[in-house]
């Protein structure tokens, strides 16, 4: 099975990702619980206990790649980086290497050297003599400082001595302790280990200990890793693959010969290795020290990796880089991070995790080269470059990817030409917007699926969320909504999906033969509970009117759009197509005619909606509702009394701005909710999450079964934002203006 090959995961949303990765069993339930929660990041008060003079905790990327067979093993990649296109360029690498069976990586011995220098000794090289006489009885003493360790399998391997000349004449013996540490990265062990050992080596040389640490050159745990890359998959739009394979090959015979270019170089290949250490806790500034001190071992700077061609003219990568991980000890166990990490990674022992280390350091190279060969490494620095002017420029989401393909284009990434563009694309959105038919969203706080039964429901708008706009054609009607990636022709005849809506508007405006091209745009996601289908039926009926220049007033926009509901959800309530239409707050209940009551607020309610990882079908949840009523009828008619009531004290509360009260009534409500068997532990989760972070009230909202929640959250919307962020989840906030996601 190919799981961890996956493809379009860097356009999923962050819940998405999780959801995706505990599918592919890649995360446990418990750790995609802990991501979405925010649980996997250090606390404060732990971290106050790893270094001194702590004030918080800074934050970096936690990302993954893909796309990796290292050995035979499917795995994904853990990183923690922050440097933009190390993520794509190491996953696009394993993705290509995968046709030729991916990285093979091996590390024959793992040991750790601790060093004791001993000067003062009168005669160096009797006490050379006499100290490796006595090397079986040191490594046995040595052994007995850590006897679990021995017990574990590992422990002392050898003790060599040498001697040192210094500069001022000075000879000292360099005793070196080699220590197989396990799956620990040791430094704590080893150092121990010198210091307990440095009076018996006094005593034996007559000299004393002036240095007992272990040294960070781990030349003795050195890891090759190789890789093959068939030519034919080499090509660039511009360059053909026999050109990419000996353009990387000059480069990395280019960087064996030049120390200036090497370092670049190297550089690169620690893009992958530092991030996967610190996504896994180990010591990356150890693991930096050793691979550049072991670049020079010839006495001259030179690369880590070598590039070559096959006999049939594939290309050859391979690295060879000392490396001494740990997944057990250290920080490891005070920091959730890193636990994740090593769980994601999937090793089973330090080796392993060190033979991974190797493939995506020899991937990280190879992606960087390839670059270089072709493109070069400027295209994609900086369109990066100009994502992040146009993001200090106050870009807003939604204009962001045009400001930054057009500062790209224009070859000035400045801040005065992203706002030049931005200017100029709010321009002519405002045009369009004077000939748009508008519609609102809807957020229902309380009353849910009681609606449905003839019980009163409180609900406020997002203003103006859908646009739509009609325009005569001689060719076919169209339809595009392009959030939703629909886009679509229409047939007259279509009886079914979003055809029967739009073909049912069509003969209440009596519009005839007409054929239209519709355009429709959305700040509402598909699915969450938000009243968008409503939204977009009440912005298609008003933008058609204007177009064949049709009197219509709202009672018969929502009639028409009440008609639509019933086609795409059964037995609606009425109430998402009302507040769309009206869009002012209001306490509503389903009759013939509908009846509802607008109510005047004194201020937007401090409100923030959450969506959940999955979307809900309202069609669904109505029916399943409807089947467990039928089954329990005066256990939910006393569930819908109380929502009942619930809506109307509600409505009191809200029009007062007595937030702690309505809070209070929507955790109640939405416990009545979970009653009726409409909640998830998605929903759940993020209510969770909402009300531990300063939220008053939390509950789902709309049909359920996924979708979104609304939390109300007076003096605390920033903190809940944060912190549904932080777990994964995207927000949107007000409701009397344009609504945006975040």
């Amino acid at each position: 099975m190919s799981k961890s090959r996956i493809s379009g995961l860097h356009k999923l949303s962050i819940a998405n990702r999780i959801a995706e990765l505990e599918k592919l069993g890649w995360l446990s339930s418990g750790a995609a619980k802990n991501l979405r929660s925010g649980c996997h990041v250090v606390a404060a008060t732990a971290a106050d206990k790893m270094v001194e003079n702590v004030l918080g905790v800074f934050g970096l990327p936690f990302a993954v790649a893909p796309n990796f067979i290292i050995n035979k093993r499917e795995c994904i990649v853990p990183l923690v980086v922050e440097e933009p296109s190390i993520v794509a360029g190491l996953s696009a690498a394993a993705a290509m290497a995968r046709t030729t069976g991916g990285f093979t990586a091996s590390l024959s011995e793992s040991l750790l050297i601790g060093q004791i220098h001993l000067v003062g000794v009168t005669d160096v090289e009797v006490a050379l003599t006499s100290l490796r006489e006595e090397s079986p009885q040191l490594i046995d003493r040595a052994d007995d400082i850590h006897p679990r360790l021995h017990a574990r399998g590992g422990g002392v391997r050898d003790i060599e001595f040498k001697a040192l000349s210094l500069v001022s004449d000075t000879t000292v013996i360099a005793v070196h302790i080699l220590v197989d540490t396990c799956d620990a990265m040791g430094a704590n062990l080893v150092n121990t280990i010198c210091e307990s050992m440095a009076p018996r080596l006094e005593e034996i040389s007559g000299g004393k200990a002036a240095l007992k640490i272990l040294s960070n050159l781990v030349d003795r745990s050195v890891c090759s890793a190789t890789v093959t890359y068939s030519v034919d998959d080499l090509a660039s739009d511009s360059m053909p693959s026999t050109e990419v394979r000996d353009r990387i090959i000059m480069a990395s015979e280019i960087a064996i010969a030049d120390p200036h270019r090497a370092v670049t170089h190297n550089k690169g290949v620690m893009n992958g290795i530092d991030a996967l250490a610190i996504a896994t806790g180990n010591d990356w500034r150890a693991i930096e020290a050793s691979a550049h001190a072991y670049a020079a071992r010839s006495g001259r700077y030179s690369s880590l990796t070598k590039w070559s061609s096959a006999a049939n003219g594939d290309l050859l990568g391979e690295i060879t880089v000392p490396l001494k991980p740990g997944i057990v000890g250290g920080t490891l166990s005070s920091n959730p991070a890193a636990t994740l990490g090593v769980a994601i990674a999937g090793v089973a022992s330090a080796i392993q995790l060190a033979e991974m280390m190797a493939a995506v350091g020899l991937a990280q190279n190879f992606a960087a080269l390839r670059a270089l060969a072709t493109s070069g490494i400027q295209k994609g620095h900086m369109r990066l470059h100009a994502r992040s002017v146009a993001t200090a420029a106050g870009t807003p989401d939604h204009h962001l990817d045009d400001v930054v393909r057009r500062l790209v284009e224009s070859g000035d990434i400045k801040d005065w030409k992203a706002a030049e563009i931005l200017r100029d694309l709010e321009n002519a959105q405002a045009e369009r917007l004077a000939s748009s038919a508008f519609a609102a969203g809807k957020i229902i706080l309380l009353g849910e699926h009681a609606a449905v039964y003839g019980r009163h429901a409180l609900a406020i708008p997002i203003v103006d969320v859908v646009r739509a706009s009609a325009t005569l054609t001689d060719k076919e009607t169209s339809l595009t909504v392009r959030e939703w990636g629909l886009s679509t022709v229409l047939d007259r005849k279509d009886g079914s999906g979003v055809g029967a809506a739009v073909n049912t508007i069509f003969d209440e405006l009596g519009v005839g033969d007409s054929k239209f091209t519709i355009n429709v745009s959305s700040s509402l996601p598909q699915g969450m509970g938000l009243g968008s289908s409503a939204a977009i039926a009440v912005a298609i009926v008003r933008a058609v009117a204007v177009c064949v220049g049709a009197d219509i007033d709202n009672e018969r926009v929502n009639a028409i759009a009440y008609a639509c509901e019933k086609l795409a959800h059964g037995n609606p309530s009425g109430l998402d197509n009302t507040l769309s239409c009206y869009g002012e707050p209001m306490l509503f209940q389903k009759g013939a005619p509908l009846i509802f009551q607008t109510l005047e607020l004194h201020e937007p309610p401090p409100l923030l909606i959450g969506f959940s990882k999955n979307p809900g079908r309202t069609i669904d949840q109505v029916s399943n509702v409807r089947s467990r009523y039928d089954k329990n009828l005066s256990q939910y008619e006393a569930i819908f009394d109380q929502m009942d009531e619930i809506s109307c004290r509600g409505a009191a509360a809200l029009t007062a701005g007595q937030y702690e009260e309505l809070g209070q009534l929507m955790n109640i409500c939405h416990g009545l909710l979970n009653a009726i068997e409409v909640s998830t532990p998605d929903l759940e989760n993020m209510i969770t999450i909402a009300r531990e972070n300063g939220a008053s009230g939390a509950k789902l909202t709309g049909a359920g079964g996924g979708g979104s929640i609304v939390a109300l959250c007076p003096g605390a919307v920033d903190e809940v934002r944060a912190a549904l962020h932080q777990a994964g989840y995207e927000t949107l906030q007000s409701y009397i203006s344009r609504g945006s996601m975040n």
